[in-house]
């Protein structure tokens, strides 16, 4: 949200939707840029810090990371590229035949994508519901921000995604 905003303050000339007006394609489409660099790095940083993928216990007396071997999803391996991105590839010049990541990267990179591209859309819908009900914010707790559920509205939509994507794809594969 927070580069959407930027692209689209700096960037912006083209209205996204009028139910927002003040949401341009110019934010939109840095917003998701900014948001794919973003959940790549944070893949790619988290994995690094053992308490962030092992279990941490309370003993009572203070927490204590387990001694745990972390997850497939953490471990380098090397993958095919798809024949058909192989053929866009070489449009350019360039020969991709194999790729060499974590798949916590390639994971990260689908709730990045899913994040800029779909949960805005979350937003609209609290935009269009207040509307209908004629009200500019949900409340007033947060001043000049339109309240709390103005701050949280994609974030239902995104945690109902992740929790449905980790228990699909990455803890049914043998986490």
């Amino acid at each position: 949200d927070i580069m959407a905003y930027f692209f689209g303050f700096f960037f912006g000339r083209t209205p996204l939707i009028k139910l927002s007006p003040k949401k341009t394609w110019e934010g939109f489409i840095g917003g998701f840029f900014a948001t794919m660099v973003f959940g790549f790095m944070v893949s790619k940083t988290m994995y690094q810090y053992k308490h962030l993928i092992c279990p941490v216990e309370y003993d009572g007396s203070a927490l204590v990371i387990s001694n745990c071997e972390p997850g497939y999803v953490f471990h380098q391996q090397t993958f095919s590229v798809p024949p058909g991105l192989q053929t866009f590839f070489s449009m350019f010049g360039i020969t991709w035949n194999e790729i060499t990541m974590r798949p916590i990267h390639f994971h990260g990179l689908v709730m990045a994508m899913f994040a800029s591209l779909i949960a805005p859309f979350g937003g609209f819908f609290a935009s269009g519901f207040k509307r209908a009900f004629k009200l500019k914010d949900f409340g007033d707790l947060i001043p000049g921000h339109g309240g709390v559920i103005d701050r949280m509205d994609c974030q239902f939509l995104m945690g109902t995604f992740v929790f449905v994507y980790y228990y699909s794809f990455i803890k049914s594969i043998g986490v």
